[in-house]
Parts: C-alpha cells; sequence; structure tokens
C-alpha cells in the first residue's frame, strides 16, 4: 500500500483520486499495464495519463520544434502532487514511493517524454534536500520545489568527466562561512532557466561535496544552448562557476559525502528515465496499431500481413519485459533491497534499449510517413535516444 496522506491533503488532487478509483479502466498500452498495482496506485496511474492527455501530448510537437520549456504546464502537474513526488508533506511533498514515481512517469511520457524526463529531474534534486538535507534547507527550499515554482537542475557531469564521475575537477574552496567554488558542468537540463542547481564538487582532492547553488548568485553563468537530437522541450548548457560564494548553510550533509548521495540518487533517477523509456514506447505501440489498422497496401490492411503481426508481437513482448524489469527495480529500492543498485541499472540498460528499438521499429512501419516531422514517431524516438546515455550509458550499466 503506497502513503496516501499527502495526497489527501490536496483537495484538487484527492477529488480526481477518488473519482478515478471508480472509473473504467483506460490502459496506457493495448496490454493489461496494471497487473498487480493497488486501487490507488491505479488512481494515481490514471490521473497522471488523464493529464498527459490532455495537457502535455497536444502541445509536444509545437514544444519540440519550437524549443518551448512549458513551465507553465509543469507547473499545472505540480498541482497534482507531481513537483515534489518524494519528500514529507510538511513540506507540500506527496510522500511517493518509486514504483508510484514510476507509474507517473510512464504515463507523463506517453504525452511528451522530453517534459516527462525534465521532473524526474526536479524529483531527484527534491529527494536529495528531502534526503540529505536538514531542516532548515527543506523548510527552505522544499515547498517552491513541490509547487515547481522553483525548478532544480542536477550537477554531476563535466567535460571531461563523464562515467568517470570522481574524475571531476571543478572545486569549493572553504573560505569562513563560504566555499567558492569555481568550474564547470555540462549536459545540464534546464540549464539557465532552472531556479536552483544541486552541484558536486571536490573540496579535497579525493573528497566530493553537495552543493546547493541558487539562480543569481554572482560568478554564476552559463554556455551556449546545445543543439540536440531529442529533448527539445528542455533547455540544456554548460553551467559555469566562477569565484561562486556559495553559504557553507548550502552545503547538504557532510563535506565528502557528496560522491555517496550522487550515486544513491542514480539508483533512482535509473528506474525513473527508464519510466519513460517505457511511456514512449507505449505510444509508439498505441499510435503504430492505429496506423496498421487504417493503411492498406496490396488491398487490405497492413495489419493483415503476418509479418507485420510478428514484428508487432515482438514489440509487445519487450515492452511488458522492460515494463516488468523497471518495477521490480521500483519495487526494490521501495523495499531497500540490498541488491536494488543491480537491479536497476539491469532495468535501466534493458528498458531504454529495448524501448529505443520498439519506437524505431514503429517508425519502420510508418515508412515513409515515420520519416516525417507531421507523424509523431521520429519525435518519440529522437527522445528516446539519449536514455541509453544518460543516468549511466548503457556500457557502465553492464559493469554495475
Amino acid at each position: 500500500e503506497i502513503n496516501m496522506k499527502a495526497f489527501r491533503k490536496l483537495p484538487s488532487l484527492a477529488k480526481q483520486t477518488q473519482s478515478l478509483v471508480r472509473a473504467p479502466r483506460a490502459s496506457i498500452s493495448t496490454l493489461d499495464d496494471k497487473f498487480g498495482l493497488t486501487e490507488e496506485q491505479i488512481a494515481i496511474q490514471e490521473m497522471a495519463l488523464s493529464f498527459s492527455k490532455s495537457e502535455l501530448a497536444p502541445n509536444a510537437a509545437e514544444w519540440d520544434e519550437k524549443h518551448y520549456f512549458p513551465k507553465d504546464v509543469m507547473r499545472q502537474a505540480a498541482q497534482l502532487g507531481f513537483g515534489g513526488m518524494y519528500f514529507e508533506s510538511d513540506y507540500g511533498g506527496s510522500e511517493l514511493g518509486r514504483l508510484d514515481g514510476s507509474l507517473i512517469f510512464e504515463a507523463l511520457s506517453s504525452g511528451c517524454v522530453s517534459t516527462a524526463a525534465f521532473i524526474t529531474i526536479h524529483n531527484m534534486c527534491g529527494w536529495m534536500i528531502s534526503k540529505f538535507g536538514n531542516d532548515e534547507q527543506k523548510q527552505r527550499w522544499l515547498p517552491d520545489m513541490s509547487t515547481m515554482d522553483k525548478m532544480a537542475s542536477y550537477c554531476l557531469t563535466e567535460p571531461n568527466s563523464g562515467s568517470d564521475s570522481a574524475s571531476m575537477v571543478s572545486f569549493a574552496k572553504r573560505e569562513g562561512d563560504y566555499y567558492v567554488l569555481n568550474g564547470s558542468k555540462c549536459f545540464i537540463s534546464g540549464g539557465p532557466e532552472s531556479d536552483m542547481y544541486i552541484v558536486m564538487c571536490k573540496t579535497a582532492e579525493k573528497e566530493i561535496t553537495c552543493l546547493v547553488v541558487e539562480q543569481g548568485t554572482p560568478g554564476l553563468s552559463f554556455g551556449k544552448l546545445e543543439q540536440k537530437l531529442g529533448w527539445n522541450s528542455q533547455p540544456t548548457s554548460m553551467v559555469l562557476f566562477e569565484d561562486c560564494k556559495i553559504p557553507v548553510a548550502n552545503r547538504l550533509g557532510e563535506e565528502g559525502e557528496g560522491f555517496k548521495f550522487a550515486m544513491m540518487g542514480l539508483d533512482g533517477g535509473r528506474v525513473n528515465i527508464a519510466s519513460c523509456s517505457l511511456g514512449g514506447a507505449s505510444f509508439a505501440i498505441d499510435t503504430t496499431k492505429e496506423y496498421l489498422n487504417s493503411r492498406k497496401q496490396f488491398g487490405k490492411p497492413l495489419s493483415a500481413f503476418q509479418a507485420l503481426q510478428f514484428r508487432f508481437a515482438d514489440m509487445h513482448m519487450n515492452l511488458n519485459a522492460s515494463r516488468l524489469m523497471v518495477r521490480n527495480a521500483a519495487r526494490r529500492i521501495d523495499e531497500e533491497d540490498p541488491h536494488k543498485t543491480q537491479h536497476c541499472a539491469m532495468a535501466k540498460k534493458f528498458a531504454t534499449e529495448a524501448c529505443f528499438q520498439i519506437a524505431d521499429e514503429a517508425l519502420q512501419m510508418h515508412g515513409g510517413y515515420g520519416y516525417l516531422r507531421e507523424y509523431p514517431i521520429e519525435r518519440v524516438m529522437r527522445d528516446l535516444r539519449v536514455h541509453r546515455i544518460l543516468e549511466g550509458t548503457s556500457e557502465v550499466m553492464s559493469l554495475i
């Protein structure tokens, strides 16, 4: 059973949840995606799916084309409890578990993978403050994060420090009640649009510490907006620090604990991004089914050709295998299983690779139309491709 205390404190959310418990079921994909879920989890999932269909899906193509960062819509999602999923209700959070979050992100990604993915990053930052911050820090930052009035970015990767994150060179020197931070981070989702940055940096040669850097801090600047293959509804840039004075009060935990925090955060981050892959692949399957039934060649619909039926069956099989692995990993985090890190890595590698292949196969089944921007399949394929890289590459997942 999930903890619904925080949800019931949000009147609009509680009302929708209660009505959805009694509503007819509408699956994300054509196969049952609700097996093993509680009534409350199904209600949360369907609420997220309803929001995705009404607010994300109709706008996703325009956001992608115009590189528009939909802060307004994400704040609407936050009103449903999606801005502070994992932290305490005392600070506006929803107190959800990782399986609950996986259901939400799969549903949101069926409407817009890119936007849902940014919400996962924001929630990872909120979780880190909730998990490792003190009471003053929680009170200071979490309420505005829960509404997404303040949006957060996670800063770990550097130009010469990718998979080998311990080789980072960004350094914060302690000077009285401040740290003076110098360095740079790259591939940062949110870029200049975020309000706060969870930054991993060194405070000694072999010591990584976590600092919260707030927008407007003197010495904080940003590189150019990156031109990317996908994820175009969220800006990405370098984040630069030049003699940034960060109060010691902005440090999460103690000096030297940052690397541990980062690795713990990645377990949940990997489940979340894999969940976004599930949502994109589910959308690709549903869209392809409609196309195969409506498109005719040689006097009959494409769905009547056995070769396509077999390929479509494999797409379903791989989606459901991915979903089982992702939800299993999420449950292991919730239950604090000692092997959760390995299961998160397995789920992340399997699901992100399988779901990208599903999107690619869906494009192939659409023929030339799938290659056009007028059809959504190519956007989903572009958005899913990066999931095999971020939060740990597939190759690093094999090492884990």
